[in-house]
């Protein structure tokens, strides 16, 4: 499905009931949307790694615009704020008075930046994987530096950090070479998780947008600081960490915390990037106990 909204097309996805039969009663569940990563990447995931979800929650899975099945765009238009207000134009256009977003990683910014600006419209937050600020860049540099192969520092030198990117060939190469940072259970998970879904040119591809990765990691991401607005978001918040994670550190996580009043974190021992891969059942239990009894900060 796509809606026309903000002069694009941003496709999304519905699973789960909103409202449900109980015995003689009925019984309304929270709206989830949930808010994939990169800049650049897609829904997918959350098809495989969240759908337990639908037991307790209406999931609204949504492509940014320029990813996975959304309407590409011109470059300039893969921003953060149009990522923000994207969302914003989505809740009106499904006619959702409040929802409860869940962002990954990039995910994570364009939902901080969207409960600091839409407080207001939120029953509950998840920040998975993610930092409130440029300053993530900077200290998985870093990290990588510490811990990374030198083919590993090298494609992020080549690749990441400037956005040059110039294929989805370049973006399945790096992965290849990084997913065992970003994945801690890697040898036991290991995905083709941006490679086409079907070799079929008239079916759906599962496929990485070099175009708005570049887009984020060029510019905007070197320049966002939600931390100075972080005591804005008054509405519980989860944020979960990674021990392990090498490019969103536990320490972004901690700062975040910090600044939001109502808030709890967790941070997982054998865990990186991937918190959903590593630690699902506690990544899923985590977000269940949100959405069905407010956290407070002990």
């Amino acid at each position: 499905m796509k809606a026309k909204i903000r002069g694009t097309e941003i496709y999304f996805d519905v699973m789960g009931m909103h409202i449900t039969p109980n015995k003689n009663d009925l019984t309304e569940k929270p709206i989830l949307f949930l808010i994939h990563g990169g800049p650049g990447g897609n829904h997918i995931h959350f098809k495989n790694d969240s759908i337990k979800l639908q037991q307790y929650a209406q999931l609204i899975f949504i492509d940014q615009r320029g990813c996975g099945f959304s309407k590409k765009d011109k470059k300039s238009n893969y921003t953060l704020e149009n990522n923000i207000e994207d969302i914003e134009a989505l809740r009106k256009y499904l006619g959702f008075n409040k929802i409860n977003i869940l962002g990954v990683s990039y995910g994570g910014m364009v939902a901080q930046g969207y409960a600091i600006r839409y407080n207001k419209n939120i029953d509950n937050l998840i920040l998975v994987a993610t930092a409130p600020s440029h300053h993530f860049i900077e200290t998985a540099k870093e990290n990588i530096r510490k811990i990374g192969t030198k083919q590993q520092i090298a494609v992020c030198e080549k690749y990441l950090w400037n956005g040059k990117f110039k294929s989805n060939k370049d973006v399945n190469h790096y992965f290849k070479v990084m997913d065992p940072l970003y994945i801690y259970s890697y040898k036991k998970n290991q995905l083709k998780r941006f490679s086409s879904t079907h070799t079929n040119s008239n079916k759906p591809k599962n496929v990485f947008s070099y175009e708005v990765l570049n887009a984020g990691f060029s510019s905007f991401l070197h320049e966002f600081n939600f931390i100075p607005s972080l005591k804005k978001i008054k509405c519980p918040t989860l944020i979960m960490a990674g021990k392990n994670d090498w490019i969103c550190m536990p320490s972004h996580a901690k700062t975040m915390a910090d600044k939001i009043p109502n808030s709890i974190l967790k941070i997982f021992n054998k865990c990186g990037h991937s918190i959903s891969t590593d630690v699902n059942d506690q990544y899923i239990k985590s977000i269940i106990k949100l959405l069905y009894k407010e956290t407070r900060k002990k």
